[in-house]
């Protein structure tokens, strides 16, 4: 299968997928998610594949949700209601919970940024492998809702999730690690190494036992409430969407641009 967004490729046992948007730091458009998630399907669906790599071109794993502002975006959110955009994340969540519940073994392979979008996605593989160097985190606290998926509580626990959430901070790959947001940090330049050896390892075991014991950590993680968590954090997000602070920054970007009202939201931390 043929895709415009991302490339995926078969490595052994492994598949790989690429993302492809570089000029825009692969910004998770609505057609790049949906293609992530039929790549990912492609690879389940063949015999030969038994596990997963997903990383990204250029100088980022994924810069986030792509919220350039166009007419039809004004269009869209001048006309959205609570429910609309409920609805429009329910959908958006779908489409990770299937990465999520994939029946294959899932790496996301983290350099550069790894922003808000960008660690939704990461937090919906099965492990994480990051640069040292990389810059993670969930910026959009800041001004604009909450994280739509909430998975950052099953990875790094509640004083971390409320350290990263509570100010939008970002942080490198290495204190990524440590705090349990990934499963290793290696320096960059060693990263497409670190990740396909441990992508290929894993390829090593047969599908049925690879399936039946993330299964198992998958449904300890359904017993802490991860499916009812990700509904009332979407729900959230909605409302969160209607703050003065997001009214606003939705005003600075379609009047002025979305650089301004980066600007506009990350000047008060910066140092």
């Amino acid at each position: 299968m043929s895709y415009e967004f991302l490339e995926f490729e078969r490595i052994g046992r492994v598949g790989r997928i690429t993302l492809d948007r570089p000029e825009k730091l692969n910004a998770l458009s609505p057609g790049l998610q949906a293609e992530i998630v039929e790549a990912a399907k492609e690879a389940e669906a063949d015999p030969e594949v038994h596990a997963l790599l997903i990383r990204g071109r250029g100088r980022a794993f994924s810069a986030g949700y792509d919220i350039t502002p166009t007419s039809e975006r004004g269009a869209e959110r001048a006309e959205r209601t609570i429910r609309s955009d409920i609805n429009r994340m329910e959908d958006m969540v779908a489409r990770w919970n299937t990465l999520w519940n994939l029946r294959i073994p899932t790496i996301a392979q983290v350099h550069g940024y790894c922003v808000a979008g960008g660690t939704d996605l990461a937090l919906h593989c099965d492990m994480i492998v990051v640069a040292e160097d990389a810059k993670i985190g969930f910026t959009p606290v800041r001004a604009m809702g909450t994280p739509p998926t909430h998975m950052w509580i099953y990875s790094v626990g509640p004083q971390w999730a409320k350290r990263m959430l509570l100010t939008g901070d970002l942080i490198d790959g290495a204190k990524a690690c440590q705090i349990g947001w990934a499963v290793d940090a290696v320096p960059a330049k060693e990263l497409d190494d670190s990740g396909l050896k441990l992508a290929t390892r894993m390829s090593h075991i047969g599908k049925d036992l690879l399936t039946a014991n993330k299964y198992i950590v998958n449904k300890a993680v359904e017993l802490m409430g991860r499916t009812l968590l990700q509904q009332i954090a979407l729900e959230h997000d909605a409302m969160a969407h209607l703050a003065p602070e997001a009214l606003e920054f939705s005003r600075i970007s379609q009047e002025q641009g979305l650089r301004a009202a980066l600007d506009w939201r990350d000047g008060p931390f910066k140092e």
